[in-house]
Formats: C-alpha cells, sequence, structure tokens
C-alpha cells in the first residue's frame, strides 16, 4: 500500500485484499453507538416481531445497495468520489465529493461528542471536562485514517473480535433479565412510527457510509470478496446495531449498549465498548471525508486534509452537533442514495460495466445527464411518501436511462484497467 491509498487513482491489482482486512475493516466501520440509538427508536414504535421484521428489510435493502456499489468498486479499484467524476463530470462531481464530505464530517463530530459526554457521565468528572475531550478525541481519532488502510486494518482486528464477544455477553444478560425471548414478544409499543419511517431510519443511519464504503471495497482481489465482506458489514454488522439498541430500549429504556451495559454492572466491558466501538468508527469515517476532500480540490495529499477533516469536526461537535442526530438520519436517508443510484446507472448503463482508466478518460466538465437525474431523484425521494432512499436510488437509475437513450450518449473509450 503506498502512504497515499490511491485517494485520486485506481487501486493495483498488487494492492488487493482478502475477505479478512475487508471483513474486519467494514464490520468496525458500521460497529456505531448511532445505529443503536436509530434502533432504540424503532424499540418503542413496534413490537417486537414487527421490529424485527423492519430490522432484516432495511438492512437487507441497505446491504445490497453497499453491495452494488462494492462490486463496481472492486472492478474499477476506484472509489465513490472518483467514480463521480464520470456519472457527474469533472466540476460536476465536486458537489457529490462536499454532499459525502459534509456527511461524514457530521458523523465525526456525533461520534466525538458521543464519546466525551458518556465518558464523563460515566466515570462522574466534572461536565466542564466534556469540551477539552472533544478536542482531545477528535483529534487522537483521525491517527489510524492517517496512517491509511494498514492502520484500519489493525485496529478492526483487535477491535471487532472483542466487540462482538461484549454484544453477546450485553445480549445473553438482556435476555436473561427480562425473562426470555417469550417475554419480548409481548411487550408492547409505546410510540407510533410508520413502517416507512422505520424503514428510511435504517436505512438513513448507514446509507451515506455504504455509498463510500467503496473507499475500502476498490480494495478487494475478487468481487466474491467485495460483495460478501460488504454485504456481512452492513446486513449483518449494521442489523446487529440496530437490534441491540432496539432490545436495550426494551429491556432497559436504554438505546445505547455502553449504557445497557452499565445498567447490568459490566463496567469496565463498557469503557473498553465505548471506546472501539467510537474509534473503529471515526477512523473510517474521516477517512471517508479526507477521500471526498482530495477529489473535491484534486490533491493527493490525503494525510493533511484528514488533519482538516478532524479540526471541522472537532469544532461542530463542540458547538452540538451530538443533538441533532433523528433529523440528520432522516436526511441523509433522503439525499444520499440517488448518488449510488447514478453511480450504478453510469456504470451499467453507459460504461458497460467498464471504466477507462481515469487518467486516459476524456470527461465534460459537467455531466449534465448524471447532474440531472440526481436532482430529480432527491426530488422524488424528498417528496415520496414511502421509502424515500429506495425511491431515490429507483428514479436515478431511471432516470438516468431514459435520458441516457433520449440524447444517445457514449461512453470514453474503453481501456483495460486490469
Amino acid at each position: 500500500m503506498t502512504p497515499s491509498d490511491y485517494p485520486l487513482t485506481e487501486v493495483p491489482q498488487d494492492q488487493r485484499r482478502g475477505l479478512l482486512p475487508m471483513a474486519v475493516i467494514l464490520l468496525g466501520f458500521t460497529f456505531f453507538t448511532a445505529t443503536m440509538w436509530a434502533g432504540g427508536t424503532l424499540g418503542t414504535a413496534f413490537s417486537f416481531g414487527e421490529l424485527l421484521f423492519v430490522i432484516l428489510i432495511g438492512n437487507l435493502l441497505l446491504g445490497t445497495y453497499a453491495s452494488c456499489l462494492a462490486f463496481i468498486a472492486y472492478k474499477s479499484g476506484l472509489n465513490s468520489a472518483l467514480m463521480g467524476r464520470f456519472c457527474f463530470g469533472e466540476v460536476g462531481s465536486k458537489l457529490s465529493d462536499f454532499i459525502l464530505g459534509f456527511t461524514q464530517i457530521g458523523w465525526y463530530a456525533w461520534g466525538t461528542a458521543t464519546l466525551a459526554i458518556v465518558l464523563v457521565k460515566v466515570t462522574a468528572l466534572p461536565e466542564a471536562w466534556q469540551t477539552p475531550l472533544m478536542i482531545l478525541f477528535g483529534m487522537a481519532f483521525c491517527i489510524t485514517a492517517m496512517i491509511g488502510f494498514r492502520g484500519m486494518d489493525l485496529l478492526s482486528r483487535i477491535a471487532v473480535p472483542a466487540m462482538l464477544i461484549f454484544i453477546l455477553i450485553s445480549l445473553y444478560t438482556g435476555l436473561m433479565d427480562v425473562g426470555g425471548v417469550s417475554a419480548l414478544f409481548g411487550i408492547e409499543p409505546t410510540q407510533s412510527l410508520s413502517f416507512a419511517a422505520a424503514i428510511t431510519i435504517v436505512i438513513g443511519t448507514f446509507v451515506s457510509g455504504a455509498t463510500q464504503a467503496t473507499n475500502w471495497s476498490r480494495f478487494a482481489n475478487s468481487g466474491k470478496v467485495a460483495v460478501w465482506a460488504t454485504m456481512g458489514a452492513f446486513f449483518i454488522g449494521n442489523g446487529l446495531m440496530v437490534f441491540t439498541g432496539a432490545l436495550g430500549t426494551l429491556i432497559y429504556q436504554q438505546a445505547d449498549i455502553v449504557d445497557v451495559m452499565l445498567a447490568q454492572g459490566f463496567l469496565v466491558l463498557a469503557v473498553l465498548m465505548l471506546f472501539m466501538n467510537i474509534w473503529t468508527t471515526q477512523d473510517n469515517t474521516i477517512y471517508n471525508f479526507a477521500v471526498a476532500g482530495c477529489n473535491l480540490i484534486r490533491t493527493d495529499k490525503r494525510r493533511t486534509v484528514t488533519i482538516i477533516g478532524a479540526a471541522i469536526g472537532t469544532i461542530m461537535a463542540v458547538f452540538g452537533m451530538y443533538n441533532f442526530l433523528i433529523p440528520f438520519l432522516v436526511l441523509l436517508g433522503t439525499f444520499i442514495p440517488p448518488i449510488g443510484g447514478v453511480i450504478m446507472a453510469d456504470f451499467w448503463l453507459r460504461h458497460k460495466g467498464q471504466y477507462p482508466l481515469l487518467e486516459n478518460a476524456q470527461l465534460p466538465d459537467f455531466n449534465w445527464i448524471g447532474l440531472s437525474s440526481y436532482a430529480l431523484a432527491s426530488a422524488a425521494a424528498y417528496f415520496s411518501p414511502v421509502l424515500p432512499p429506495i425511491v431515490g436510488v429507483i428514479v436515478a437509475i431511471a432516470v438516468y436511462g431514459v435520458l441516457s437513450s433520449a440524447f444517445n450518449t457514449e461512453a470514453s473509450p474503453t481501456l483495460d484497467n486490469s
């Protein structure tokens, strides 16, 4: 791996990786406390049987979306920011760079604030410590991201198995405390939430991450590795987080696994879980921002952009990003999926499953078909009364196909980039 991790070029075949490193990085990415909070919102709004159905469908759709992009990333060696040059144009891709980068900074700010606030509460430190801790954690979490794939791989190999064990211990204890699975089916919902809103929240928890998981799936050494690692992370991993948050709310009225473990008496495990849960997502998140930022300003100084992004996220954390999680999730679930839809349509319909080498591609400043498709799909998702994320992807693909056919556009000459 080069120090830059190829922020502006295809990943060479001799730098591709197998299933284990891909899976642990992506699982570490999706093991995130914010997802549990979203699960907590669902846990009070549905019966246990309905809840399982919502989690299954929502994460299956999310995993399928992420896996489709993962396969394209494997085929091309490109991440979503670089794919944006093909479907939005050299200058037009800066729009998607900004949107994707902004959402990742939002997550980074939320995670940084969460760790500081929860740690102060758990350890009974004075509340005045929150801001200094946000600054400390905000800048410290970017270290493994600055190292790149190797740094995040090493951290995830240690943290992911440990977190799985902690979660299973907590879930088992919770089931024993509530009286078994049969008791869960007897709990009645206390809040109201539509099925469409619930699916949007489940998808919104990580649809931005799913769109940018190509930053790692482009390193896969086969299509199967890219798809299975991604589906495992976003269907199973993210689903487990949503389920854990929902179960914690049902049993202990606490969505966060850390609060649940404290209620169960696992103080040491709770603190360890808190650090690993946040850190393994934070480094991935700020890495995503750096990749989008490198494409936005056309620089290969990924480490510098990483530090700048961490500083911006830290400032946002200090000024209260923590309080806007659910509206932020709904926003992500509406405006991010159409980007992935346009990428998929452009790759399969216009480029017939094979991009030319980026350095040899003759790309316009603006691909108006891609930009128009994104705008129309985002509007359709925003005004859709049902499943905005799914509507956004489907409309993006359909509109791109219709416009491409109507204007008879041709892709740049395809070259073998294997």
